[in-house]
């Protein structure tokens, strides 16, 4: 057996290969081992080749003369002068016509007739809004609620471009 001081033999050679870097025998440390054993490759990737830029060719002249047209109309005829399309008309009514019930809209104008309504969208609980397009000149309107009650009061007006806002009573 080996004692403190000698620890024996055996004991030695196992030192000696643990901390000798030049051996590779089964006793050495993982660490070491792997990096005896890491592989180091540098790869580098090569550019590619420039490409020379070349000028586009110049186009190739035409030997054809340019025809000129001639004005449609003489100048001394008036030009075509379009009319503007009509402007939209916005009506929104304040008013809180109960659950379940319906606001309307009559007029002589903008696609309204005073015989049948066009129906409003509630925007919120007493708010009623409509637009209407392609409003040529100024207009009466009356709200009608369910298309049967008309409102009270004389008739309100409205003009292209408008947003008229009014508080009908029934």
């Amino acid at each position: 057996m080996a004692d403190a001081k000698n620890p024996g033999p055996f004991a030695d050679w196992r030192c000696k290969c643990y901390v000798s870097a030049e051996s590779v025998g089964l006793f050495m440390p993982r660490a070491i081992q792997r990096n005896m054993m890491k592989k180091t490759t540098k790869t580098t990737k090569t550019p590619a080749p420039a490409t020379k830029l070349t000028a586009p060719a110049p186009a190739a002249k035409s030997t054809a003369t340019p025809k000129i047209k001639k004005p449609a109309a003489s100048a001394g005829a008036p030009a075509i002068v379009t009319k503007p399309k009509g402007l939209r008309v916005t009506l929104v009514a304040k008013v809180d016509v109960g659950f379940g019930n319906s606001l309307y809209v009559r007029g002589d104008g903008a696609g309204l007739s005073w015989s049948s309504g066009k129906v409003l969208e509630c925007s919120s609980g007493d708010t009623w809004t409509l637009v209407l397009l392609g409003v040529e000149k100024p207009f009466a309107f009356k709200f009608v609620r369910n298309d049967t009650d008309w409102s009270t009061g004389e008739d309100y007006m409205a003009a292209p471009g408008d947003t008229v806002t009014v508080t009908p009573v029934f």
